[in-house]
């Protein structure tokens, strides 16, 4: 699977419920971050101040990045 084809139920389903939720999909405001374009961010904490970004433009994936305590970030491969 790929970004790309994940959805909002499939995301849900492999990863539970998201501890946060920053913006809408339907917010009009665009934000960027670790180089991607968002309107919707959903943020998991994991263990030891470690956390998963699911970043969303509308309905459209636009990435997972696993964000270590250390403040570095890389993209998931899915």
């Amino acid at each position: 699977m790929t970004a790309s084809e994940l959805t909002h139920s499939n995301a849900r389903d492999r990863f539970g419920l998201p501890d946060e939720v920053v913006g809408s999909v339907n917010e009009p405001r665009t934000f960027e971050e670790n180089g991607v374009r968002w309107n919707e961010k959903w943020v998991y904490l994991l263990e030891h101040g470690a956390s998963r970004l699911v970043y969303w433009h509308r309905y459209d994936c636009r990435g997972v990045f696993a964000a270590a305590a250390d403040g570095s970030v890389e993209r998931e491969s899915l």
